[in-house]
């Protein structure tokens, strides 16, 4: 079976899906997710919506994830030393400088990361992810390619293990790079795939065979030489991401679906009251056909002209709509401030620097509202986002490879920076009780300072190794600062002594008789 049959087949089981995903989309980002019936888009047959509202809340959940996802200026992830190789095959000296490299590879990381275009598709991907609850990333080594509901089909087992992924893709002929035989100029264009006759479907075909992950592309029922490739099971470039999952499906829901009720609801309405302010300012003056005043005269009358007539000739049309509108729109307020709360839009702050507790607050913000949907989201992107990216790096030499039985790299946000962050939280508490309860001076004598740096340290992610001295350190400081101290005690008595003896010297050889001084030495 080709890739175009297998990818027609699996069609069907996705049509729910998309059209709900289309629905989302409607009402949000038009543009974002489209039907498949066409491979270029139409951008003439997009929906307008009447609200701007589920466009900001899509944006602004999608901003939030994206800072809590791959924060700036700071890492997402660190390189550790693991503790049990220290002293076996690591010395506990080394292990400063080893942690000096691991940082300057951390930078050199996320330089990387910051010069390509992985944000910009993985910010796209959220997008797609919160609206369509489905999207398809493909890691490669020229970077992260994000394909929408529209673009693939997936087949998963009864446990929701993904088995098989087709893709489909519209290229054209010259970019392929593969010699196919030219279509006739008189050869009648497919309508459902765009106008350009020089453009070709590709289908990617993946399958998990023997353990291990297998991809291809075909092009007109054939297989394209040199695009065979393979990975193992646990390392796969394909990422088929969810936003819910829900038991026995084989496609996720998104975040806009939850609510799509009141969207839609928020939609009429305000189509209602855009519709009805236009026409209640709409003005229209009524003449009374038995009047002396002419219609012509008023119409063109300017402003502050002088005209001949009687003012109860003239009435003007009003909408007597006025009630209405209020409930309308307070019952739209109303929609709009429920659907703000559930995208987490109501507390956004302008700042031109984001805080280290700003992500990890929006962090927890996520954590609390999306109900685990953001700790899924980081385990099961960033951490092969993470292999992929240390593993183009080595490919290219730019960083070295690494032991895996010595260094392990460690995802440092998500659900992992929170549990760090609410152990200092309530570290700190405790010790600010304990000072407000007995006093600052007092609470130095039931806590032990170096067992609290520590554990500051652990909540931070901060290795004290070689950082914070240690107990035998600080007791061979003391006795070396006692000991100098009764040197110079030592040392002061002694000079004293000195010092009492020349005067006694001196006050003796004063008081001795001239004739009974000693006499010189002979020489």
């Amino acid at each position: 079976m080709t890739a175009r049959e297998r990818y027609n087949q699996l069609v069907t089981d996705r049509r729910q899906f998309l059209d709900k995903a289309v629905d989302c989309s409607r009402l949000t980002l038009p543009y974002l997710i489209q039907d498949d019936t066409s491979s270029r888009p139409t951008h003439e047959t997009l929906n307008i919506p009447w609200q701007s509202v589920g466009s900001k809340c899509v944006v602004g959940l999608a901003a939030k994830l994206m800072l809590a996802i791959l924060p700036p200026q700071s890492t997402f992830f660190k390189l550790q030393v693991r503790e049990d190789k220290l002293g076996e095959d690591l010395p506990p000296e080394a292990l400063s400088e080893m942690e000096l490299s691991l940082s300057k590879m951390e930078r050199m990381v996320m330089d990387y990361v910051a010069a390509s275009n992985d944000r910009v598709v993985i910010h796209q991907a959220l997008k797609h992810l919160i609206v369509g609850g489905n999207t398809l990333l493909f890691m490669g080594k020229d970077g992260i390619k994000n394909y929408p509901l529209n673009r693939y089909v997936v087949n998963r087992d009864g446990n929701g293990n993904v088995l098989e992924i087709v893709t489909k893709e519209l290229i054209s002929r010259d970019v392929l790079g593969y010699d196919l035989p030219k279509k006739e100029p008189n050869t009648p264009v497919d309508k459902n795939y765009g106008t350009n006759a020089d453009d070709v479907e590709v289908y990617t075909c993946v399958k998990l065979q023997d353990g291990r992950w297998v991809w291809y592309q075909e092009v007109e029922d054939m297989i394209i030489p040199g695009t065979r490739s393979t990975a193992p099971k646990n390392a796969s470039p394909w990422l088929v991401l969810t936003f819910n999952s829900v038991d026995g499906e084989q496609y996720g829901r998104g975040r806009v679906e939850e609510f799509l009720g009141d969207l839609k609801s928020l939609e009429g309405l305000s189509q209602a009251l855009v519709e009805g302010a236009a026409a209640a300012s709409k003005v229209i003056f009524l003449v009374s056909p038995s009047s002396t005043t002419k219609p012509a005269t008023i119409a063109k009358a300017g402003n502050g002209a002088i005209v001949q007539g009687r003012a109860e000739d003239v009435q003007v049309v009003q909408v007597g709509k006025t009630a209405d509108f209020s409930t309308a729109a307070q019952m739209s307020q109303t929609i709009e401030r429920r659907l703000l709360e559930a995208f987490l839009v109501m507390n956004v702050r302008n700042a031109e620097r984001v805080t280290a507790e700003e992500v990890r607050l929006t962090q927890l913000e996520l954590e609390q509202q999306l109900g685990g949907i953001f700790s899924l989201l980081t385990t099961l992107f960033l951490i092969p986002y993470l292999d992929r990216t240390l593993l183009v790096l080595q490919r290219t030499g730019e960083l070295p490879k690494l032991p895996k039985d010595i260094i392990r790299p460690t995802i440092v946000a998500g659900i992992n920076a929170l549990g760090r962050g609410q152990d200092r939280e309530a570290l700190t508490m405790f010790m600010q009780t304990i000072a407000q309860t007995v006093g600052p001076e007092a609470a130095m004598n039931f806590i032990n300072p170096l067992e609290a740096i520590k554990r500051l340290a652990a909540a931070q992610g901060i290795d004290v190794l070689n950082l914070v001295k240690t107990p035998e350190q600080l007791q061979g400081e003391k006795e070396e600062m006692e000991q100098k101290q009764q040197q110079a005690v030592l040392l002061q008595q002694a000079g004293q002594f000195a010092n009492s003896k020349l005067a006694d010297s001196e006050n003796l050889q004063g008081m001795m008789p001239q004739g009974e001084q000693q006499p010189p030495q002979p020489e």
